[in-house]
Parts: C-alpha cells; sequence; structure tokens
C-alpha cells in the first residue's frame, strides 16, 4: 500500500449532473478548507461550467471532451499538463477513472464499482446492504465519504442511514455544511436582460415552475402545471416563469397554452444556465420535480416544494437553512406518502407514479409556505 503526502494539486473529477454537482459542493468546500493554498482544479461536463460560475472553489474547471470514441484521451491530454498529483473522483464510472489514469495522475481515490478498482489506487467501498444491494445513501454523505479518506479522517458510518418513513433520511453531513452556487457579473447582466423581457423589474414578485426533468416518469402533468400557475397568479399575486431546458421548451410553451393566465417561458427568452441561478435567487417560490433546478434553488435559500414520484427522495435529502423557526425552506411531497420506510419508491414505479401527487395537496402546500414567508 501506498503512503501519499498531502496534495498540492487536487483535481476533483464532478459528478455529470447539475443536481449531483451541486450536491458535491460541500465537499468541495471542505476540501478547500482542509488545504489551504493548494491548487485545485475541477473536470466537469460541458454546462456545468456556468453552473459553477462565480464561486471560490475551483482555481480552474476542465471540460471533458463530448463523447466520442477518443474522448477520453483527449480528456486525459487536457488535464495532463497541470501535473496533478491527486484525484478524488466523485464519478462512479470506468471512463472517468480510466482519464485520470491516462492523465498519469499518480493518486487516484474513488469508488471500487464498474470494474474500475484497478485504476484506482486508492479503491473505497461504496455503502451496501448484507445481501450486496446499493445501501439507500443520500449523495452529499456519499461525496463527503470519499473526503474523509482522502483526508485521513473516519469514513462515515453507513448504519446512520436507517430511515422512519419514506422521505426522511438522518445525514452524517454536519449541520454546517451546506450547499454553495455563486455568480458572475455577468450571470446576473443576463438574468436582469430576460427579467426584463418578462416584463419583471425589482418589485415584481414571481414564481418558478419547472415541469422539466431527464425522465419523463419523473414530470408531473402539464396540466397541473398550468392550473398551478393560474392559483400562483389569482391566488398570491405572482408572475409565473416556465423554466425548462432547450429541450425542455415545447413543455412549456404547452403548459403556456393550457393556462388561463399568462406564464412566460424561460427558454423562449434564451435562458442560460448561468442566468438561470440569480433568476432563481430572487424567485418567490420555486415548485419543481426531481431534477437539477431544485438543488439550485435549495442552495441558494429559494423556498421550494419538489415533487418526488417514482424518485425516492432519500438518495437526494440535501441540507438545507430554515425559512423560519416553524419551517424549512423545502417541502417534500412524494406519489405515496405511506409507502413503507423499508421500501424504496424506485422499486415501485406503479404505487409512487408522481401523477397519483394530486392539485390540491401542492396547491395546499404552495399556499402554506407562501403563508409562512409572509407571516
Amino acid at each position: 500500500m501506498h503512503t501519499f503526502p498531502s496534495p498540492l494539486r487536487l483535481l476533483i473529477v464532478m459528478p455529470s449532473w447539475v443536481g449531483d454537482v451541486v450536491m458535491a459542493t460541500p465537499t468541495v468546500r471542505r476540501l478547500r478548507d482542509a488545504y489551504p493554498g493548494i491548487f485545485i482544479g475541477g473536470l466537469v461536463r460541458p454546462g456545468m461550467d456556468q453552473l459553477l460560475s462565480g464561486n471560490t472553489l475551483f482555481d480552474e474547471l476542465h471540460i471533458t471532451t463530448p463523447q466520442g470514441m477518443m474522448a477520453t484521451k483527449k480528456t486525459a491530454n487536457k488535464i495532463r499538463p497541470r501535473q496533478y498529483d491527486t484525484a478524488l473522483l466523485l464519478t462512479n464510472s470506468f471512463s472517468t477513472a480510466l482519464t485520470t489514469r491516462l492523465a498519469f495522475i499518480p493518486r487516484r481515490i474513488g469508488y471500487s464499482r464498474d470494474n474500475r478498482g484497478l485504476l484506482l489506487t486508492d479503491p473505497v467501498s461504496p455503502p451496501r446492504n448484507a445481501n450486496k444491494s446499493w445501501k439507500l445513501t443520500p449523495a452529499v454523505d456519499y461525496y463527503w465519504n470519499l473526503a474523509s479518506h482522502l483526508l485521513d479522517q473516519d469514513p462515515i458510518d453507513w448504519s446512520i442511514h436507517t430511515p422512519t418513513n419514506c422521505k426522511d433520511m438522518p445525514l452524517a453531513l454536519p449541520s454546517d455544511a451546506l450547499m454553495e452556487l455563486g455568480f458572475t457579473d455577468d450571470d446576473q447582466a443576463k438574468a436582469t436582460d430576460i427579467l426584463n423581457r418578462a416584463h419583471i423589474n425589482s418589485d415584481t414578485p414571481y414564481a418558478i415552475l419547472n415541469p422539466g426533468g431527464n425522465n419523463h416518469a419523473k414530470r408531473w402533468s402539464a396540466d397541473r402545471f398550468a392550473q398551478l400557475a393560474d392559483h400562483l397568479h389569482s391566488e398570491h399575486n405572482l408572475a409565473v416563469l416556465i423554466n425548462g431546458s432547450p429541450a425542455e421548451a415545447q413543455l412549456c410553451d404547452e403548459i403556456i397554452s393550457l393556462a388561463q393566465s399568462t406564464p412566460i417561458s424561460l427558454p423562449a427568452l434564451g435562458n442560460t444556465l448561468g442566468a438561470l441561478k440569480p433568476i432563481i435567487a430572487g424567485a418567490t417560490i420555486m415548485i419543481t420535480n426531481d431534477t437539477g433546478p431544485r438543488h439550485i434553488a435549495a442552495a441558494l435559500g429559494t423556498p421550494l416544494i419538489t415533487l418526488f414520484g417514482p424518485t425516492d427522495p432519500r438518495w437526494t435529502t440535501i441540507p438545507t437553512k430554515p425559512l423560519t423557526n416553524r419551517s424549512q425552506s423545502e417541502i417534500i411531497v412524494v406519489a405515496d406518502p405511506t409507502l413503507p420506510a423499508d421500501q424504496s419508491a424506485n422499486d415501485h414505479p406503479e404505487r409512487c407514479e408522481i401523477d397519483h401527487i394530486s392539485l390540491k395537496t401542492v396547491k395546499s402546500n404552495t399556499d402554506s409556505i407562501l403563508l409562512q414567508i409572509h407571516s
């Protein structure tokens, strides 16, 4: 077994998806604080550099080469000149482990899965149940545990993750370890331009609805989002923005066509991931499916209602700041609140179908959180 010195040049291979990148930020902050003065680079997918713009977590971001036969080799060639001595892989893939090996990074720390153990100098055992299945573990703790290995500190005791119901999971993450995002002056300028074109000024309160999701099964129905937009407008006097990726522009347009009020499509205004951050930060509330913008809102302290089905919210339990002494900043609504605590919604796609969440339930939770915001 090699004995490695503390890193001087650390590469953190960041997760692939928006939400996972945000959930990794407490771990990156932990390492930034533990190793003041060292050079920390991040390896990210295209677009995630916009998500991470305006923070102080990294000294440099490297963008992976898009997929292709030579993508792994080309990405390794990009990062090799930086002469990193340590790589921390928050990803689980074989290809990212191979990238760090081809970049000649001497120490490579990651979970030993996806047949990549031999590519790692420090293969870490992932959390499993007694029957070898994956243990239901929040991603923020999953990443934090890898940092513990690098810091030569006690690993997470996975037994702490013993849920008492179907939507809450205890976190091993310290209570003061929070997700964080920033934004640049350019991000803010772009957001201001988009809001101006939406006829929203600094005195206009607005809500954001996020109806998309990479898995169509995670999407609450368009007609209910349309009725929710009408409710926010008529009962709470909120302008309503419909957010989505460029690929979800048609879904945003469908909701607008079904609404009696006049919600506005952010994709139609040329929104970007960088601009989305200040737009979310300025919102009164966001109602969203289980998808990346949920985590952006949580990191920025925007009041939030998240609809889960058929995914299990305990995989993505996140630290949130309280709105008041009586209320947390996020309300989680699950498709089947009667699911036993020892079962996962992911294993019950019909029972936990997202459209089992009623419009009445979402309206009630929306009214509740808005009442507490204004009380």
